[in-house]
């Protein structure tokens, strides 16, 4: 056999054993906790690529996914997220498999399964390591975990120095022996192998279905009796004169449907009964805050739009809700700050960590330490137990699922300031068209008919003066602005467009609290926000 053909065979041997692999890894995650090896090298992986790839890749996926319309993104993008991780994992085994196929020598029988055994160590320990420095919240204790990634990888290495002496070193000598009947049983052995593997394979998926056990463990942790805030409260603009035209994405965002956007293919999962918030550094002493610690101060609760820098404009990646927590510059005086702190670094359980300058905190008490959206503790996926809200910035400089904060006397780059995004990442003016209401036209047949066209206008807490529209290239006209649910959410707006049949293309532009127009030059979401203008248009 040449090398050539090894080397496919080595690939396709690779694909045949990787791919239980990952089942049982999957089996194991769901039912006992322990690492998913696939999304645990992925998300070592985006936390080692440099910063311009990973901003092609978010890139990519947000323009994908709202080109082809598949979904709302945080949820597709995070499925896609998890669908490479396992491709990628498929293939990295395959990739093993041919170089292995084409480097090993059949000198001895019991030398081509060392080899196998050796090269599944290695590929273990690197692996463990690797899951490791991911591996935010193990379910499990850290040692069983890395045995059973370690043992898993060395059967791996084990049953590919099988099959390479089965189909190239035996092969070659029943080949040379028997002719056309010794390839026929090499044939047999990878038809046998294949079938092996896809009985495994759907084993280990029927025994990964269903919450696992440390999702089970999560949820009943986070589950509490009462309902959402807003299930039994109005809105405080509930009486604005001002109407959202039926369409327009939902002024307060139901939680299941608000974004979420992160550095990890599954969240974390953080018991309450086990965390606790470090503080250090700069202190006087260290500090050990508990949940309840952090709810026993005076709460506050602002209703709040949040948006993610990747957000493209128009985009789904932005959405407000009511948050609940603590003002972090009411909690500064019983820190013991010591005189030369400037700085606050926050770390979060999934490695991301974020630097906030103690100004910005003394100079507004709307700095918090939130710990509740909608009057329900936050959800593992937004971030619990605790995640921190900095008016008028970017999702990106707001860590989650936080664990520790230290007082320090400098600034320094924050997870993706690091990695080339902007420092500030201040939430750029934008505004959208989310409906034209062709079927809901005011006025009466044969008389003055008008169209009603709305969406939202956002510019973080500097607040939205004007919004206006324009109708194929024409003047601009004003906008009805709703009162907004306070000065930190987006504004809905509506125009009645008096109807004129035909084909029409509209686009909408905003103005800031004090008067400043919202940036109209287009330019991509990297590295400080996306801007432009929003057009759509519509046949009447």
């Amino acid at each position: 056999m040449t090398k050539g053909l090894r080397t496919w065979l080595g690939a396709l041997i690779g694909l045949i054993l990787t791919v239980p692999l990952t089942a049982l890894f999957y089996a194991a995650y769901r039912r006992e906790g322990l690492p998913f090896l696939p999304f645990n090298l992925f998300d070592w992986a985006t936390r080692h690529l440099p910063g311009k790839v990973l901003a092609f890749g978010i890139g990519a996926m947000v323009h994908t996914i709202g080109w082809l319309h598949l979904g709302d993104t945080a949820t597709t993008a995070k499925l896609a997220e998890q669908m490479m991780a396992v491709v990628g994992f498929v293939i990295a085994g395959m990739v093993v498999g041919a170089v292995f196929f084409a480097a090993v020598r059949p000198l001895q029988r019991s030398t081509i399964l060392l080899s196998g055994l050796v090269v599944g160590a290695v590929l273990g320990i690197a692996a463990v390591l690797a899951s490791r420095s991911a591996e935010f919240a193990p379910a499990g204790n850290a040692a069983g975990s890395a045995l059973w990634i370690l043992l898993a990888l060395i059967v791996w290495g084990l049953l590919l120095g099988l099959a390479y002496r089965r189909t190239v070193a035996d092969g070659r000598e029943e080949t040379a022996r028997f002719g056309a009947a010794g390839r026929s049983d090499r044939r047999r052995f990878v038809l046998e192998l294949s079938g092996a593997a896809a009985a495994i394979s759907i084993v280990g998926s029927i025994l990964g279905k269903g919450p696992g056990k440390g999702q089970e463990a999560q949820g009943e942790a986070n589950r509490l009796p009462e309902a959402a805030w807003s299930e039994s409260h109005t809105l405080p603009n509930a009486r604005a004169a001002v109407k959202p035209v039926p369409g327009t994405r939902a002024e307060f965002t139901p939680l299941a449907q608000h974004y979420r956007i992160d550095i990890n293919t599954t969240p974390p999962e953080v018991p309450e009964v086990s965390w606790r918030l470090q503080w250090s550094g700069l202190l006087e002493k260290p500090l050990v805050w508990t949940l309840d610690d952090i709810r026993s101060r005076p709460a506050m609760d602002q209703f709040i739009t949040l948006s993610c820098i990747s957000n493209e404009i128009g985009g789904d990646l932005i959405g407000t809700t009511r948050w609940t927590g603590a003002s972090l510059k009411q909690l500064l005086p019983e820190l013991g700050l010591l005189p030369n702190a400037t700085h606050l670094k926050i770390k979060s359980a999934d490695g991301f960590y974020e630097v906030v300058a103690l100004d910005t905190i003394r100079g507004d008490d709307r700095v918090m330490l939130a710990y509740a959206w909608d009057g329900l503790p936050l959800a593992a996926k937004h971030g619990f137990p605790l995640r921190i809200y900095i008016p008028d910035r970017y999702g990106m400089k707001q860590p989650k699922w936080i664990e520790s904060i230290e007082a320090m006397d400098h600034w320094e780059p924050g997870f993706w300031v690091s990695r080339g995004w902007d420092r500030e990442a201040r939430m750029r003016a934008t505004s959208a068209i989310d409906a034209i209401a062709t079927d809901m036209m005011i006025g009466q047949p044969g008389g003055d008919r008008r169209v009603p066209i709305g969406g939202f206008a956002h510019a973080g807490v500097r607040g939205i003066s004007k919004v206006e529209v324009q109708v194929d290239g024409g003047p601009w006209q004003a906008a009805e602005l709703r009162t907004p649910l306070s000065g930190q959410t987006w504004v809905m707006w509506r125009y009645d467009w008096p109807l004129q049949k035909g084909k029409h293309s509209f686009t909408v532009r905003c103005f800031e609290g004090d008067g400043t127009p919202q940036i109209t030059a287009e330019a991509s979401p990297e590295p400080s926000g996306a801007t432009g203008l929003y057009t759509r248009s519509a046949m009447f």
